[in-house]
C-alpha cells in the first residue's frame, strides 16, 4: 500500500512518514501542491490513498482532492487545523472521505486509514457473490444455484444477502431480525424468521435436512462459509 503525504510542515511530515512507514506503508512525501501535482500525473495509478493538509503554501488539499476524484477513486483524507474545520465539508463535498483535526494522535490517524481503506476493498469489483454453488447477482437482483435460477421473496433476498455480506460470521437470530426488520419496515417476529431460513435451505440446501450452506450454530445463531 503506498499513500501519499502532502503536508508543509515538514516536522509534522517527517514524523507521520516514519510512523506510516513502521506500520508498513510505503510513502511519498510533498511538501507543496506544486510537487504533489507533479506526483498525481505521474504516478497517481500507483497510489493507494492521499493525506492532505488543507493549507499549502502553494495551494491547498481542495484542489488537489479535485485532481484525485477528477481522474481516479483513490481515498483522500484531509489533515487540518481546527480552525478550518468548518471548512472541511467543501472538501467531502468534493468526494474526500475522511478528514483529522490537527492536533491528532498518530494511532488515531492510522485508524481512519484503515478504515477508508477497508470500505474501498469491500466494494465488489463484481456484482456476483459465490456461495458453494450458489451464485448471486446483486446487480440483477437474482439467485441461481448450478446455473439454474432461483424464485425468492424480496425477503428470502434480503436474508440471503445479509448472510452473504458476513461469509465466516456467526450472527445471531436478534442481528438478523434487526437487520431485516431495519429494511423491510415491517415486523419481522422470531418465529417468522425461523420460517424464512427454512425456506430458503428448501430452495438452496442438496439436503435441507442436513444444511452445509445455512449452518446452525447451537445456541448462538447461524453461520454461512467459512
Amino acid at each position: 500500500m503506498k499513500i501519499l503525504l502532502v503536508e508543509d510542515d515538514k516536522t509534522i511530515a517527517s514524523g507521520l512518514e516514519y510512523s506510516l512507514q513502521q506500520d508498513h506503508y510505503a510513502t511519498v512525501v510533498c511538501y507543496d501542491a506544486t510537487s504533489a501535482k507533479k506526483i498525481l500525473a505521474e504516478e497517481m495509478n500507483q497510489i493507494d490513498l492521499c493525506l492532505f493538509d488543507l493549507s499549502l503554501p502553494d495551494g491547498s488539499g481542495y484542489e488537489l482532492c479535485q485532481i484525485v476524484k477528477d481522474r481516479s477513486d483513490i481515498p483522500v483524507i484531509f489533515l487540518t487545523a481546527m480552525d478550518e474545520e468548518v471548512n472541511v465539508v467543501m472538501g467531502l463535498d468534493m468526494g474526500a472521505d475522511d478528514y483529522i483535526t490537527k492536533p491528532f494522535r498518530v494511532r488515531e490517524l492510522l485508524s481512519r486509514i484503515k478504515s477508508v481503506l477497508r470500505r474501498y476493498h469491500k466494494q465488489p469489483q463484481t456484482n456476483l457473490i459465490h456461495i458453494s454453488n450458489v451464485q448471486i447477482n446483486t446487480l440483477e437482483g437474482k439467485v441461481h444455484k448450478n446455473g439454474v435460477e432461483v424464485m425468492l421473496t424480496a425477503l428470502e433476498y434480503r436474508l440471503l444477502l445479509i448472510f452473504a455480506n458476513h461469509l465466516g460470521q456467526v450472527l445471531s437470530r436478534n442481528q438478523l431480525l434487526e437487520q431485516i426488520w431495519d429494511v423491510a419496515g415491517d415486523f419481522v417476529n422470531d418465529n417468522t424468521l425461523t420460517v424464512y431460513i427454512k425456506r430458503l435451505r428448501e430452495k438452496l440446501e442438496d439436503n435441507p435436512q442436513k444444511p452445509s450452506m445455512i449452518k446452525t450454530v447451537r445456541g448462538l445463531g447461524y453461520k454461512v462459509g467459512d
